[in-house]
């Protein structure tokens, strides 16, 4: 949703590819609504009556990565109780979408490339070599043009394989004359969800909007309008009700010394696990299984300091 040149310019490259059935690679950072174009190609394609697998490639074990792609037969491992259709099969006769595929890990990529070949794959355990009929979109916050060149963490061959039609979003912040629009239309979609139809954004309140650079993007101005709708206490949403409620930071620095050593460091470990929760929620869009791989900690202990913190995972999530 806009009218910058920026995002015209996307959408035009989107109407042109869609019912072609290559692989499109698209580059964005965290909330620019890197899904939405994937399916924007999907349902404007001629597979738009098939299936939409998407798969958070970050969410892929190492060990099962075969199975969870292309499935397995009974017995092919421990935990194998039965036979199981993988990703590629469920998307048989749609697409396939392979979001964050820079965090697969260097044997994934072995197998996504064989894949990716020739189209062809069978179960693990074995079975009937099957040909695929999907179309494969990948996703990612980081450039893969870039990624590739830092070192061996992204193979050669496979970039060279997925580079075919790259397709890279624009962040918020170069496209703000759309921030308006937006707001706009998530306000109306959260009045009219909460049933609060009389509440609007002041003038002030639109200029502030306009003002922010937004490293979380259309996700995070999402979540903001959706927060200022709620805070407001009545017709009128003001920048006081846009802002993040900072009551609970701790004291300033020059105000530390206030404090015996252990009250001071509490509170700065305290306003520090506020921050980096919320950050990290940003980022993987309130997926909690996710943001505790990427914290390298596990979700039982994540989901305490979230409950620890008053913060609600939902309230991150798109949509």
């Amino acid at each position: 949703m806009g009218r910058s040149e920026a995002l015209l310019r996307v959408i035009d490259i989107v109407k042109r590819i869609a019912e072609y059935d290559v692989i499109v690679s698209i580059y964005g950072e965290t909330g620019t609504g890197k899904e939405l174009i994937a399916r924007a190609l999907h349902y404007l394609s001629s597979r738009a009556d098939g299936p939409f697998i998407p798969v958070n490639c970050g969410s892929l074990h190492d060990s099962l990565v075969e199975s969870e792609l292309f499935g397995h037969k009974r017995g092919a491992f421990t935990d194998a109780r039965s036979d199981r259709a993988g990703f590629v099969e469920r998307a048989r006769g749609g697409t396939l979408f392979l979001d964050e595929i820079h965090s697969l890990s260097r044997k994934a990529q072995v197998s996504l490339l064989r894949f990716l070949q020739d189209m062809q794959y069978e179960r693990v355990g074995g079975g009937t070599l099957k040909t695929a009929d999907v179309r494969v979109v990948v996703a990612s916050n980081v450039d893969l043009t870039d990624f590739h060149k830092r070192g061996d963490e992204f193979r050669d061959d496979l970039f060279y394989r997925l580079d075919m039609m790259p397709i890279r979003l624009p962040p918020l912040r170069e496209r703000r004359e759309d921030i308006p629009l937006l707001a706009e239309h998530f306000l109306e979609k959260f009045k009219a969800h909460h049933g609060l139809e009389d509440r609007r954004l002041v003038p002030s309140a639109q200029q502030w909007l306009m003002d922010q650079d937004w490293p979380g993007n259309v996700r995070q101005l999402q979540n903001c309008v959706h927060r200022g709708l709620l805070l407001a206490e009545g017709a009128e949403i003001g920048v006081q009700h846009l802002q993040p409620d900072h009551s609970n930071s701790a004291v300033g620095v020059d105000s530390l010394g206030d404090l015996p050593f252990k009250d001071a460091k509490t509170q700065v470990l305290e306003r520090f696990e506020h921050d980096y929760l919320r950050s990290i929620m940003v980022r993987c869009n309130g997926n909690v299984s996710l943001a505790a791989q990427r914290a390298s900690t596990d979700r039982s202990t994540l989901g305490r300091l979230l409950k620890k913190h008053h913060i609600n995972h939902r309230d991150f999530q798109l949509g």
